[in-house]
């Protein structure tokens, strides 16, 4: 009967009362046996304290109520499924047909609280490859349709679930595999249903998250709307308000951030996610690469003026002639939407800011990382587990209570990926005029993710910070396939966001293997809510653009629409794509010695991983993580160094101050306040938008001057001019 129960109230999973076999059963004589050792848990200490080990396999899951509440946010949705349970009639449809489901199948429960939350997160997160759209219609200012649109969109988005079915026994079953974001998930899960009684002189946990989260909420109109510059306090520049050098050290959204720090939970985890979800050891390495960088490698690159370096702005991901003005990127295409050779003569080279050069170098470090420090420091427990899929494996208490429940067959994967393949590939050869990328692309951009989704998945499964496939992407197709920029932008998407989306994937299996959500709900939760969140984002995206005058301009300061990420997409575009990597980082560009940074990021886990061997007793050397240290900075631009700094700050308070000295207020509250300030940061951020937002009401006081650094951005070579910055003599 247990084995019924996933389908039991699912409208959209037909019956099956004939699935009891060998496999079952042994599973059932491992979790009777399991259920006997109290003491049995997970052998990652966090995991321990924050997931239970226990299941309740009668609750049912995936039910009307989960559909409804799905488009709601995680907060609004417990009183809401009470609500429902309440109201709703208990009787069931389509009685006595195997389609038989009940509106209301009882209290609102926990299962169903998680899987609405999946539900809703495969819609929470940028649609990546609209991107791509707002490129062409508004920087290129070129045609592409909505259908086409879509078709990119859907594809890219559900394309990581062929990937994720592939990996899931490697990056979801074992123990060490922990996911350590799902944690802040699970301690809101619980501090929202289970019942505990309120310590002596304390608080429940329900009574700290809400007393959290109301003061993350009416903090936010302060950062949010009142006084803007809390986003980013740079003293430095306040101290020396005439100093170009020191508002380039000092400036924490246009300078390299020493002494800036922001008191703005969206500062802290808009990029790196909570810091509070962090292990320490991964906080520690993206404190040391970031140091590394902003701080040792870029001032000195910049100082010493390698690449023209002090004709441009430390800090900026602009492109930029030799004699310091903004390129114009219009004047290189051509009017077929191709690279135009003779106007790129007349103009000049492109130039990168120190910065924008340097992260590029490191993103191509990082990823050879990856890939050797997997080979080296997993490569074992990879082939072990290969082995181990072939016959009965060694399972923790989560994996066995799973055991309870059919698994998502691995033909549901396959055949995602064969059909979103085929679809991209019918896109891009029936309009490649407006995609411009060959069939071939497609498959090698598929081939790429493949490669790279388990390497990056190990590295986002222990530590919490996940590589990034964009620069190598934009290299290959760049080399291969120079002068079309959409080209180079699809295969970006197709051979990154598809990665991503498998790593998302994964991550949501986690959090249903640890609160004991059923795959096959899990699956079609997941599959749906990708498929509506795109249609939406599309929608939405397309509405803007087609309203909103000067969307995304950088000439419009005074607009809220200002796109960042938007922006920093199709610079790349133009590097990797337009121009094309060889007139850059090739025989013919000025930056070809940045390629040896690959050579740098191949050789970092070498050393560390002898240092292991010839010094076993130092465990300290172990926790060296040289693609999180050497890739720290992936998310710069559009992340900026005060977003850094205040996350490494937070992050050592709660990972190494707290989980230390006080491991009892760490158990009970650090992942519920991680949530708690989520949750407020979202609900005031919705709130602003729709009062004073859509309304264009804005107040203009010195308090709203976000980072009060004028001069950050401006140059130091003799001579160059730049509007609104003293002239260097």
């Amino acid at each position: 009967m247990e084995n019924e129960i996933e389908n039991l109230h699912s409208p959209f999973i037909p019956r099956d009362e004939h699935h009891q076999d060998e496999k079952n059963e042994e599973s059932q004589r491992l979790i009777s046996s399991s259920s006997t050792k109290s003491t049995e848990n997970s052998p990652v200490k966090q995991v321990a304290l924050t997931v239970p080990i226990t299941d309740d396999p009668e609750l049912p899951v995936l039910t009307f109520r989960t559909w409804v509440l799905g488009i709601a946010a995680q907060i609004a949705v417990v009183p809401l499924g009470h609500w429902m349970a309440s109201n709703l009639p208990n009787g069931s449809l389509f009685r006595g047909t195997r389609w038989e489901f009940s509106m209301n199948p009882g209290p609102f429960n926990v299962k169903e609280h998680v899987l609405i939350t999946i539900f809703a997160n495969a819609g929470a997160g940028t649609v990546y490859a609209i991107h791509v759209v707002t490129a062409v219609k508004i920087f290129y200012k070129k045609n592409i349709t909505f259908f086409v649109s879509l078709l990119v969109v859907l594809t890219t988005q559900v394309l990581g679930f062929g990937w994720a079915g592939v990996f899931r026994r490697y990056l979801v079953e074992p123990a060490e595999m922990w996911w350590p974001a799902n944690l802040v998930q699970v301690s809101l899960f619980r501090a929202l249903h289970e019942k505990e009684e309120r310590p002596k002189g304390g608080l429940t946990r329900t009574q700290f998250f809400l007393i959290a989260f109301t003061c993350s909420f009416a903090y936010y109109v302060f950062p949010g709307y009142i006084f803007q510059m809390l986003t980013s306090l740079s003293w430095i520049c306040w101290a020396w308000p005439k100093s170009i050098l020191a508002q380039q050290v000092g400036s924490g959204l246009h300078g390299i951030g020493i002494g800036a720090f922001g008191m703005d939970w969206s500062t802290i985890s808009s990029y790196l996610g909570s810091p509070l979800a962090s292990p320490w050891f991964a906080t520690a390495n993206v404190a040391a690469g970031y140091v590394l960088l902003m701080y040792v490698v870029v001032p000195i690159t910049y100082w010493l003026n390698i690449y023209k370096a002090k004709t441009f702005p430390i800090f900026s991901n602009h492109l930029f002639t030799s004699t310091g003005s903004i390129y114009n990127v219009s004047a290189i295409v051509d009017s077929n939407f191709h690279f135009n050779q003779e106007a790129y003569d007349k103009q000049g080279p492109l130039y990168l800011s120190t910065f924008f050069t340097m992260t590029y170098g490191v993103g191509f470090a990082a990823l050879s990382a990856t890939i050797v420090h997997v080979a080296l420091f997993h490569g074992r427990e990879i082939w072990d587990q290969s082995k181990a899929s072939l016959k009965e494996k060694k399972m923790d208490i989560h994996t066995k209570l799973m055991r309870r429940y059919k698994e998502a067959p691995d033909w549901w994967f396959w055949v995602i990926l064969v059909v979103n393949i085929a679809v991209a590939i019918f896109a891009c050869e029936y309009y490649k005029e407006q995609l411009q990328l060959p069939w071939w692309g497609v498959l090698l951009a598929c081939a790429i993710a493949f490669i790279f989704t388990l390497p990056i998945g190990v590295i986002t499964a222990i530590a919490n910070q996940a590589p990034h496939l964009n620069v190598i992407t934009e290299y290959i197709i760049g080399y291969i396939y120079p002068g079309y920029p959409v080209a180079n932008m699809c295969f970006k998407v197709y051979g990154n966001i598809s990665m991503k989306q498998a790593v998302t994937f994964l991550q949501d299996f986690k959090l249903g293997h640890y609160m004991k959500i059923p795959p096959r709900s899990m699956f079609i939760a997941q599959v749906v809510g990708t498929l509506i969140s795109s249609l939406v984002y599309l929608s939405t995206a397309w509405w803007l653009m087609e309203t909103i005058p000067d969307i995304c301009e950088r000439h419009n300061s005074s607009s809220v629409w200002t796109c960042p990420g938007d922006t920093v997409f199709y610079d790349a575009s133009v590097i990797w794509g337009l121009i094309g990597p060889r007139k850059i980082f090739g025989g013919e560009g000025i930056y070809g010695a940045v390629n040896w940074f690959f050579l740098v990021g191949a050789i970092g886990p070498i050393f560390v991983w002898l240092a292991t061997k010839s010094f076993p007793n130092q465990e300290w050397i172990r926790l060296i993580n040289m693609p999180i240290l050497i890739g720290a900075t992936s998310s710069m631009p559009p992340a900026t160094a005060v977003n850094y700094t205040t996350w490494i700050l937070v992050g050592f308070l709660s990972g190494y101050v707290a989980f230390r000295y006080a491991p009892e207020w760490w158990k009970r509250h650090n992942y519920l306040l991680s949530g708690a300030l989520d949750a407020g940061l979202a609900f005031m951020g919705v709130a602003l938008y729709l009062c004073l937002g859509s309304e264009q009401l804005s107040l203009n006081w010195w308090g709203n001057e976000l980072d009060g650094c004028p001069y950050a951005s401006c140059p130091t070579e003799k001579g160059v001019v730049v509007l609104g910055c003293p002239v260097v003599d």
